[in-house]
């Protein structure tokens, strides 16, 4: 055989293998191990389901996609996280629907003030129809560049301080109170008499311990398994608002994905919000009576009245853009 033929039939050989050889997409061979994020503490509820989800994921995948989760504030605060993920630095970050507000807007109607009268009706709303648009809004937004992956349950958010217990309306006039950095939260804390201070997650013990904020508001587990309760004394079950947080990916690793994958995720997602609540109701009860074991002093208010009228005027300018959404809230 001349050399001239021997090189045709080894080419056409070649070729013939190419083709009958199974061709497999890059990213269904390729390993990923997804970076979340969480400013709370490791054992928190969020940080537990959200690990839990990535050793579903792991299994699920046969080790292909995992997740590694970072709690306790590693990569930054709320803000700097979501700003993380939307550029696709952080994957999965767990974020209060508050700091979320000022990037998708249609979220604050959730921050409205007294909005729900309990928890269970915030459940019924995010476990329905309105929750899944909701999270629909997130993804579908142009400019979040996140995915919203599932609800996560936060309780209700009450105001805690250094000074003095909170017996009545009047004891908030003058308080510097940190609030997310969100102009609603700054305009209700403000109309309660306090000073509202728009401040980082990551920065409140510090503010409180030194004095350059005399209290803060948030959730029991918050405030007591964050350590803030050590240096704020005072907690009075205002139970203002009843905001919840959300698992988000980032819409730029999630567009990589298979559409399996993506659907993947989403189920773990819905799986995760249940576990969390779970979770939630076990550590608020804990978080409550540690913090009368540390000799807090929890004020149970009597009358919400004045408080829900001081802030009529901040539901009043927000709530036009909102009126649909919270007549439907309303209803459930």
């Amino acid at each position: 055989m001349r050399r001239r033929d021997f090189m045709k039939l080894s080419a056409g050989f070649g070729a013939a293998v190419a083709t009958t050889a199974p061709i497999l997409p890059a990213r269904a061979q390729a390993k990923m191990a997804f970076k979340a994020s969480d400013v709370h503490p490791a054992g928190y509820p969020t940080v537990t389901a959200a690990e839990n989800l990535g050793k579903k994921l792991e299994a699920a995948t046969n080790g292909r996609l995992s997740l590694q989760m970072y709690p306790s504030m590693q990569l930054g605060g709320e803000k700097e996280t979501i700003e993380q993920t939307q550029i696709g630095a952080i994957q999965l970050t767990r974020v209060s629907v508050g700091a979320l507000g000022p990037v998708v807007d249609d979220l604050n109607v959730l921050n409205m003030p007294f909005l729900f009268k309990s928890t269970a009706q915030a459940q019924k709303v995010l476990d329905g129809a309105i929750g899944d648009e909701l999270l629909g809004k997130v993804t579908d937004s142009a400019n979040a560049n996140l995915v919203g992956i599932c609800w996560m349950d936060a309780g209700a958010r009450s105001f805690y301080n250094t000074k003095k217990p909170i017996n009545s309306i009047a004891d908030m006039k003058g308080l510097k109170v940190r609030v997310i950095g969100n102009p609603m939260f700054v305009d209700m804390a403000n109309a309660l008499g306090a000073n509202g201070v728009a401040m980082g997650y990551d920065q409140v013990f510090n503010a409180l311990q030194t004095g350059v904020i005399d209290g803060a508001e948030n959730n029991p587990p918050s405030y007591v398994f964050d350590g803030h309760y050590t240096a704020a004394k005072f907690y009075t079950l205002t139970e203002h608002l009843i905001v919840p947080e959300m698992l988000v990916f980032s819409k730029k690793i999630f567009m990589t994905l298979s559409k399996e994958d993506q659907a993947l995720l989403m189920k773990l997602g819905k799986e995760a919000q249940a576990e969390e609540r779970v979770l939630w109701t076990k550590y608020e009860q804990d978080a409550l009576a540690k913090a009368k074991g540390a000799g807090v002093q929890i004020v149970v208010l009597s009358d919400k009245k004045p408080f829900q009228y001081a802030v009529k005027p901040v539901c009043d300018k927000y709530a036009p853009k909102y009126t649909d959404m919270i007549k439907r809230i309303q209803a459930t």
